[in-house]
């Protein structure tokens, strides 16, 4: 596979290795794997970057060389990297303050393994017992036309020029929003335009979660409801809608709550009809409102998640169940309509400044400043 930022990689790789960067490119499944992980470098900051799985690369290749165990080779003696600091190491890294462990723990292997399936080494080395972690060394070591090669350091140099490029195209992007402020009230058509190219299918998941949020925030916002106990005591109040959490947190299925109804929203990119019925079952099938990254028509998508809940339950009262705790389906479109919906009511300048400040929390931008 190649991309923009295999030129780069191999860039790198010829630096250290001017006579056999060709050869270590192509026999190291750990450097092929990363460069499949940096597809997102030449795509700007609304393609996902992969940080989960390079970052446990990293961290743990950092802690290798380090301690100079590419020049020792006393590596099989080592008791290993302590999961503690690796993780607190991950979360020092730009954009690494909202990791999990998935990565550390069986991601990272599980798809290094879909992507080389004959490879007969895993990356990540764990004992769970201890909760200690290793880097395989047969992986960081070569052997190219008869020659001993340790790759650990240049691993480090192309995982921090994909760094170096995310973080600069995630700086681009906060600068045009910024800027477009400036220009909102003389051509409030452009502002538009942006914010709707970040509702496309092919953004990064967290920049659809975060302008889905925006966006809702503010269509709900003059929306009122009318409570209380007794029809002569009956309060009047907004409703407001919350993000949850960072994106594509475990947080069980809940991305957006809304006061005062308590309606749940979670945020998907598949029509896969197990992902949702899990998310009802994580809420004990509380009913969910599904925003979902899809132009396909809601209907159709209904359509389709019953067709193939139908095909997978064979009870029908199950199926019906699972079906009605699907509270509201929104999708591309619907979300572009509710979008001209705020502009209208003069809501374009908040919704701007909602994204890019909840684009700084996600991508933890305002702590590397």
């Amino acid at each position: 596979m190649k991309h923009i930022f295999t030129d780069r990689i191999i860039e790198i790789l010829s630096e250290s290795f001017p006579k056999d960067y060709e050869e270590i490119f192509e026999q190291s499944n750990l450097i092929r794997y990363i460069n499949i992980k940096t597809q997102s470098a030449s795509k700007g900051s609304k393609s996902r970057g992969s940080f989960a799985s390079l970052y446990a690369i990293y961290v743990l290749v950092e802690d290798y060389f380090k301690q100079d165990f590419h020049i020792t080779n006393l590596y099989a003696d080592y008791p290993g990297a302590r999961f503690v600091d690796l993780f607190k190491r991950q979360k020092e890294l730009p954009f690494g303050s909202k990791l999990q462990n998935h990565a550390l723990n069986s991601r990272m292997n599980e798809e290094f393994k879909k992507y080389f399936p004959t490879c007969d080494y895993t990356p990540i080395l764990r004992d769970s017992s201890s909760n200690r972690y290793w880097i395989n060394q047969n992986l960081l070591q070569l052997h190219v036309n008869k020659q001993p090669f340790n790759i650990s350091e240049v691993l480090i140099k192309i995982i921090d020029a994909y760094i170096q490029a995310k973080r600069g195209a995630f700086e681009t992007f906060i600068e045009a929003c910024e800027s477009l402020k400036h220009i909102q009230d003389e051509k409030p058509e452009v502002v538009e335009k942006f914010i709707e190219d970040l509702l496309a299918p092919n953004v990064d998941a967290r920049l659809f979660e975060i302008v889905s949020y925006a966006i809702l925030k503010y269509y709900y916002h003059d929306q009122k409801v009318y409570f209380g106990f007794n029809l002569d005591e009956l309060t009047v109040e907004n409703l407001k809608l919350y993000k949850t959490g960072r994106t594509n947190a475990n947080d069980g299925g809940i991305d957006y709550v809304m006061k005062p109804l308590g309606k749940f929203f979670q945020v998907t990119e598949t029509i896969d009809v197990k992902k949702y019925f899990l998310d009802i079952d994580k809420l004990e099938k509380f009913p969910v409102t599904f925003v979902i990254k899809s132009t396909l028509g809601i209907d159709v998508i209904r359509e389709t998640l019953e067709a193939n809940a139908n095909r997978q339950y064979s009870v029908k009262a199950v199926v019906k169940k699972y079906m009605d705790c699907i509270e509201e389906l929104i999708n591309i479109p619907l979300l572009l309509e509710r979008f001209k919906q705020t502009v209208n009511l003069g809501y374009l300048s908040l919704i701007l400044t909602e994204i890019v400040t909840q684009s700084k929390i996600e991508f933890n931008y305002e702590e590397e400043e």
